[in-house]
């Protein structure tokens, strides 16, 4: 379960028979891992996905957690940044008309929005979003375990996106707008943690495991702002295949515990 940091957009190759405005790849982690495995996998991962798209409907879409059942004996989900505006407000501060490597045709299409120098960033998390999304966290593992008390549950956390100190031209963003992303990364880190730990949950930590292969590393595990040339599928931002690979070959070492 979970948003696009499990789904996949622009990972390989669209999965079969999923809705189109998910984003779902064949080979996002979850998949990848059941084939490593051989497990019977139920994948109802959505870009855009928020904790209250887990526990209510989306439109056309059903709660996530209509997924889990009795017999499901793992679960395994990336939610929390839409919350917080996470990505979102990385994707504005991208499109501002003060950096050159800005692609205008690509800030309207993630925007929704006319050319990129009428973007307006969204305000910063507040105290009452980061409890909005704890309460929603809290209230997710709650109803995984209810609904499936002999599952094995493990949050997934964010890889990370920025590096620690110098931005590149992968990430064309203003250093104060780079500091609150990374500081909005950390704090979702910690609350998955928290969380995950005071319901009987797991926490697979990505967001330390992929210190170093940031959107500027020369081993990046997710993708920067501007996309390559010539590419057709393509999201900003999120986990590549090489990303997605390393997080399932985490959860594989983590389930022979």
């Amino acid at each position: 379960m979970g948003s696009s940091f499990a789904a996949g957009p622009g990972v390989a190759q669209p999965a079969e028979a999923a809705p189109a405005r998910c984003g779902r790849s064949a080979d996002n982690y979850a998949r990848q891992l059941a084939r490593k495995r051989n497990l019977r996998l139920v994948d109802v991962t959505c870009g855009g996905a928020t904790t209250a798209h887990i526990l209510g409907p989306w439109s056309e879409l059903p709660p996530q957690l209509d997924a889990v059942t009795p017999e499901a004996r793992l679960v395994t989900l990336t939610i929390g940044g839409n919350d917080v505006n996470y990505i979102g407000r990385l994707y504005m501060a991208s499109c501002t008309a003060e950096h050159p490597a800005q692609q205008p045709g690509f800030c309207r299409v993630l925007a929704g929005r006319a050319p990129p120098s009428g973007a307006v960033l969204a305000p910063a998390p507040s105290e009452q979003d980061w409890n909005k999304v704890e309460a929603g966290l809290e209230q997710v593992a709650r109803e995984i375990r209810r609904r499936a008390p002999q599952a094995r549950i493990v949050f997934v956390d964010y890889l990370t996106v920025l590096p620690e100190r110098h931005l590149c031209a992968q990430t064309p963003l203003d250093e104060a707008e780079a500091i609150g992303a990374r500081q909005t990364a950390r704090r979702l880190a910690e609350l998955t943690a928290a969380v995950a730990a005071r319901n009987g949950a797991e926490d697979l930590h990505v967001s330390e495991l992929s210190r170093g292969h940031d959107a500027c590393s020369k081993t990046p595990w997710v993708t920067g702002f501007i996309p390559p040339s010539g590419s057709e599928r393509f999201a900003p931002y999120h986990p590549n295949l090489a990303g997605m690979t390393t997080v399932a070959d985490a959860l594989d070492r983590k389930l022979r515990r």
